[in-house]
């Protein structure tokens, strides 16, 4: 076994040569490698296609690689934590096929959404295998009950599908505030990347209170990770980004920026950014205006403030982690997700 594979092991001294950087790219390399074979080889093709599709499309895999880290800064090896990082990783492409559908996105990752591609009704079916694949896989996890892997996702499937019913309501919902935001974040966002850092705990052996602690850090990334996104939909480069820059203003979405703009604006500054709510957005020529009266209201260094804090108190739950070059990559990660441009 590779250093890349187990930094614990004997071996671990000559992991000092790999770095953080190619480190999280061996993982990544790995997810992306096991993945397909998920599905390989079912059939019908009419739904299986649409699946493996999706598994294929790339992504950052954040997820499966912060649950890796934290299972490896136990010792654990990558090949025993694998079936869960997959897990929450095909639970997380399941909830991704829904959301499309739901706000009726054409295009996820450079490609068609399956919705788009296919139907809706085989964006439904293949979320709802997805689904199923997940929980098949997190029973594969060997040397580990089972029972106690379930009994942390359970609770983050419900707290979830709570945030993603939450962000639906915001739409129609004029009074939404930052705090109610940060509530639907902690839940749509925050919920996933909880249970990631508690599996990787869970399977490593970590005493309880160390997997609560785990499972706060987990939180607190997922806010950091959604302000960070909705900052960068306004402050990112269009090609790095993939897509449209203010595409949530356009849209009229209620997002960490566009709420704390209306809670900081009076007068006609109010009136400007109210349009959001009561026109369901801004015409894409305001966009570039809408980013100065931003800026002069202090909204980005608010959100980038907001992004740093959440990531230091993350940082602060994760020192409990034993001093090994997994528990060091991860902190590198924490880093790196905050400071992304896309």
């Amino acid at each position: 076994m590779s250093p890349l594979a187990d930094p614990n092991s004997p071996m671990a001294s000559s992991t000092q040569s790999v770095s953080s950087d190619e480190r999280v790219a061996a993982l990544r390399a790995r997810i992306d490698e096991a993945l397909p074979a998920v599905v390989d080889g079912r059939s019908p093709a009419s739904l299986y296609d649409a699946v493996e599709h999706v598994l294929r499309a790339g992504g950052k895999r954040v997820r499966p690689v912060l649950l890796l880290l934290v299972a490896q800064s136990y010792g654990t090896s990558v090949d025993r934590a694998l079936p869960a990082a997959l897990a929450v990783e095909v639970f997380h492409n399941f909830t991704l096929v829904h959301d499309d559908l739901m706000d009726e996105d054409d295009e996820r990752r450079g490609g068609a959404t399956v919705h788009a591609k296919w139907n809706p009704g085989t964006a439904i079916l293949a979320g709802d295998l997805m689904m199923g694949l997940s929980y098949d896989l997190l029973g594969q996890v060997e040397g580990t009950d089972a029972e106690a892997l379930y009994a942390v996702y359970h609770p983050m499937v419900e707290r979830l599908c709570a945030g993603q019913a939450l962000d639906a309501s915001f739409e129609t919902d004029d009074a939404v505030t930052v705090e109610a935001y940060l509530d639907m974040i902690d839940r749509k966002t925050g919920a996933l990347l909880s249970a990631a850092f508690e599996l990787g705990s869970v399977i490593g052996g970590a005493p309880s209170p160390e997997r609560d602690r785990l499972g706060t850090a987990g939180r607190l990334v997922g806010r950091a990770f959604q302000i960070q996104d909705d900052l960068l939909d306004l402050t990112a480069d269009d090609e790095a980004w993939g897509r449209g820059v203010g595409g949530d203003l356009v849209q009229g979405k209620k997002t960490f920026l566009t709420l704390r703009a209306l809670e900081r604006a009076e007068g006609a500054e109010h009136d400007w950014f109210a349009r959001l709510v009561t026109d369901g957005g801004l015409p894409r020529d305001d966009v570039p205006e809408a980013r100065e009266r931003m800026a002069d209201l202090g909204i980005f260094e608010e959100a980038r403030e907001a992004v740093h804090t959440y990531t230091e108190k993350a940082h602060d739950h994760l020192h409990l982690l034993p001093e090994t070059a997994a528990a060091e990559t991860l902190h590198w990660l924490l880093d790196r997700l905050q400071a992304r441009g896309h």
